[in-house]
């Protein structure tokens, strides 16, 4: 069946309208179309949008994971005394999600350095609030490196004691 020029312009604003209203229907309805192959019905422009916002989440995602990690770590070290097996675990945790995130998503590593700078940022200020710590007492840049940061050998300052570790 043939469609004409004004059917294709209803079936696009119904997709669109779909999209608005009803963002679930609205994948299951795309995932349909591509599985049967039927790329004129397809919502191209939302479709395209929505895969590059999956992209940016998975960034936003190892950028986040990244940020609570440094925070961690300088809680760590800059209140040694208040270490806890909660910190430990967020350490752990934060590090082995990052390592999953980045097996997943290999093309993921390179940013890790660009992203850096601002997950320390972040890192500072959840530090900084969580400790009661001037943000000042934080040096301006990051201390560590991104392979400490990431090694599960890694703990700044004095060692944890063994009632943490076990």
């Amino acid at each position: 069946m043939q469609q004409t020029p004004e059917s294709r312009q209803t079936t696009a604003n119904l997709r669109e309208n779909l999209y608005e209203t009803d963002f679930y229907a609205w994948t299951q309805q795309q995932a349909n179309l591509l599985r049967d192959q039927q790329w004129h019905q397809l919502d191209l422009s939302n479709l395209i949008e929505e895969i590059e916002s999956l992209g940016r989440q998975e960034r936003h995602e190892l950028r986040n994971r990244l940020s609570i990690l440094i925070g961690h770590l300088l809680k760590w070290e800059y209140q040694s005394k208040r270490r806890s097996r909660s910190w430990l675990n967020t350490i752990r945790i934060q590090r082995l999600d990052t390592s999953e995130l980045l097996e997943e998503n290999p093309s993921l590593k390179p940013y890790l350095q660009e992203v850096l700078p601002k997950a320390y940022v972040k890192g500072i200020a959840l530090a900084a609030g969580e400790t009661n710590l001037p943000v000042k007492t934080f040096p301006q840049n990051c201390p560590y490196l991104l392979e400490e940061i990431l090694s599960d050998r890694f703990y700044p300052g004095e060692p944890a004691t063994n009632d943490l570790m076990e």
